[in-house]
């Protein structure tokens, strides 16, 4: 992956999807404060976000120190210390204890991890009882899936028949298949126009 190019894309491309699945993520868990978790995070925009919007302690989560230098960067110019902070890590080894995520969220990673079965049990043990997590690579709405389709398209011939294989039925089936597998009590995955989401929950008792 070229670290650089992918920031740049991130930057100029993806930058209004962002503040918009923030917005909708904290309005579908109904929780604006405690402990956050953006994993694969990336530059760290969505966390950002969320950070801009609510009272979360944020970490910016990723195993590319690269990508982590960025995203140290981005807090620093956004002028968020005080409530964001980077971890380096595996999303298949998160280092966090037991119970200790409020809300955790993922945009465009789950599409690249190992093993997804593994993934989705770290992500449910970090989860607080009551806690939420929304994985997946959404748009937040069709006009700005179309927005960022056609340049995208511009830049890279090849991508929309990427993103559909990542937003696919069969994506769709893989996941359902490792949450069943995972033991997880309280899931969905779902997909519609706007891209696939997985939502995991831990039951306020759970722990």
């Amino acid at each position: 992956m070229n670290v650089p190019e992918f920031d740049k894309i991130a930057r100029e491309v993806f930058a209004p999807v962002y503040p918009a699945l923030a917005s909708q993520i904290k309005e579908k868990s109904g929780k604006d404060r405690g402990t956050c978790l953006d994993i694969g995070c990336g530059g760290g925009y969505l966390g950002i976000a969320m950070a801009g919007i609510t009272d979360f302690k944020v970490y910016l989560f990723d195993q590319s120190q690269e990508m982590l230098q960025i995203a140290s960067q981005n807090i620093v110019s956004r002028g968020v210390q005080d409530k964001v902070e980077t971890l380096w890590g595996d999303v298949h080894e998160i280092p966090l204890e037991d119970g200790s995520i409020d809300l955790a969220m993922s945009r465009g990673s789950v599409f690249f991890w190992q093993d997804h079965c593994k993934a989705f049990r770290e992500i449910y043990r970090v989860l607080k009882p009551g806690g939420i997590a929304f994985i997946g690579g959404g748009f937040g709405s069709n006009e700005l899936k179309e927005q960022v389709a056609a340049e995208m398209q511009r830049r890279d011939l090849e991508w929309r028949g990427r993103t559909k294989n990542h937003n696919s039925d069969d994506n769709l089936m893989r996941y359902r298949s490792a949450l069943r597998q995972s033991g997880i009590p309280s899931y969905d995955a779902a997909r519609n126009e706007t891209g696939l989401w997985v939502t995991i929950r831990r039951e306020a008792d759970a722990l």
